[in-house]
């Protein structure tokens, strides 16, 4: 029974940590304007797209750049020729990345704040990517293609 209650407390205690360390990040970061999305996503547009918008099924050709909030970089593939392609909203991306996508339109930049519970939870990464960790993706939706029966 002690490590269940102690495993609970342990639990509440990253999640307010986490809470606190996008506290800071946004306290930290005035000029960023995030909306708050009804599933808890921090969403800012940074360049508004022209193109196409993204729905479900849609497959979308992105670069990204993935941080810590403490700006350590996880991945990216900025400056490579290989943007991600994938299928939107059909369970390749953590939910947050999909969601973020969704709101996009062809030529858009796009900053995410997605908190752990969109990410890799309270269980995180196999290593790389401690529970609880808030991620900001740094996006670039360059193409997007209807997905089947679109016209």
């Amino acid at each position: 029974m002690t490590c269940l209650v102690s495993c609970l407390n342990s639990g509440k205690e990253l999640e307010q940590e986490e809470v606190a360390q996008i506290q800071d990040y946004l306290t930290n970061n005035p000029s960023l304007n995030f909306d708050i999305k009804a599933s808890g996503l921090y969403y800012l547009e940074v360049k508004t797209g022209t193109g196409l918008p993204v729905t479900s099924h849609d497959t979308a050709y992105v670069f990204y750049t993935a941080k810590l909030l403490d700006g350590t970089q996880l991945d990216t593939n900025v400056g490579t020729d290989d943007t991600l392609i994938i299928p939107v909203d059909e369970g390749y991306l953590i939910s947050g990345l999909d969601e973020g996508i969704t709101y996009m339109k062809e030529g858009g930049k796009a900053l995410l704040l997605v908190p752990s519970k969109l990410a890799f939870g309270s269980t995180g990464d196999y290593g790389n990517i401690a529970g609880y960790t808030p991620l900001l993706f740094d996006v670039e939706l360059v193409r997007a293609k209807q997905g089947p029966g679109k016209k």
